[in-house]
């Protein structure tokens, strides 16, 4: 099949990039358009493209660019963030009234004006009828309320992460991905809470971006606490360098040594070594190992 022209248009600052066919439109990143979604006319910014991708790798239909947008829209965007300034507010006042456990996070106002979309965060489900009937009220138009988590949050305010500089899920990152205590684990990182946990409080994306480089390193080596045969003779494995590919080990006289991986023997070593090369193998013929 013929490969497709697509550009990936962003709605919101830092927001998940979506894919749109471009038609016969001259358009480059930095570009506002007007597009059709599930929820009705949208404006959005180029943030990519156009570029070829394989049909294959399309996860949904392709709706289309329906043509530039113009000056007037632009202004109607601008117009609409200011009514979302005003409808925060608004809202914010109605949790009050209705004693409601929510913390509002960011409003939408549809590029239509068709609706307002509030967005918060909740310990709690929260039942929120009857502030959605006076918000509608007071807003002339329809309103959902969306609770979304701690992570979605972070994006919306941005900040920094320890490392210093601006939060992943505010700049780059499309979506979540799952993240787990075994990466940490995998990482050899302390287990310390306030060293893994991100602005959200929930385990830092970035645990996942060398996860596959760790996981891959050590299942080459021995484990913790196995026995293993040095140049220096018969010691227990104390702990790993999966990066250096090294191995600090106790020797029988209780010294602990450094050793290169490639100078350490241990009891299973090559039928390790043939499972991660039969692993490999039918990864490259694109069959799930196991």
């Amino acid at each position: 099949m013929q490969p497709k022209i697509v550009v990936g248009v962003r709605f919101r600052e830092g927001g998940r990039i979506y894919t749109f066919d471009p038609g016969i439109l001259h358009i480059g990143p930095g570009d506002y358009v007007i597009v059709q979604t599930s929820r009705g006319l949208e404006i959005g910014i180029v943030a990519y493209g156009p570029r070829e991708i394989q049909p294959h790798e399309l996860t949904q239909p392709l709706n289309r660019v329906l043509r530039k947008a113009t000056r007037k829209d632009i202004e109607r965007m601008e117009e609409n963030r200011e009514e979302e300034k005003k409808a925060f507010r608004i809202c914010e006042e109605k949790i009050k009234s209705h004693n409601l456990p929510m913390n509002l996070v960011s409003v939408e106002y549809l590029f239509d004006r068709s609706k307002f979309v509030f967005y918060f965060t909740s310990e709690t489900r929260v039942d929120f009828r009857d502030l959605v009937k006076d918000l509608a009220s007071v807003l002339h138009a329809r309103v959902e309320l969306w609770q979304i988590g701690a992570r979605d949050e972070t994006k919306v305010f941005g900040g920094l992460g320890i490392c210093g500089r601006p939060l992943c899920c505010a700049t780059f990152l499309k979506e979540f991905s799952p993240v787990t205590i075994k990466m940490a684990k995998e990482q050899s990182l302390a287990l310390n809470p306030l060293k893994i946990s991100g602005v959200c409080g929930r385990l830092m994306c970035c645990l996942r971006y060398e996860y596959e480089t760790y996981r891959e390193a050590r299942s080459r080596m021995p484990k913790e606490g196995t026995m293993v045969e040095t140049p220096q003779g018969r010691g227990r494995v104390m702990e790993l360098n999966a990066l250096k590919e090294t191995l600090l080990v106790q020797l029988d006289n209780q010294v602990v040594v450094e050793f290169p991986l490639e100078e350490i023997a241990w009891e299973g070593k090559n039928n390790q070594k043939e499972d991660l090369a039969n692993a490999e193998s039918e990864a490259e013929q694109g069959n799930p190992p196991g």
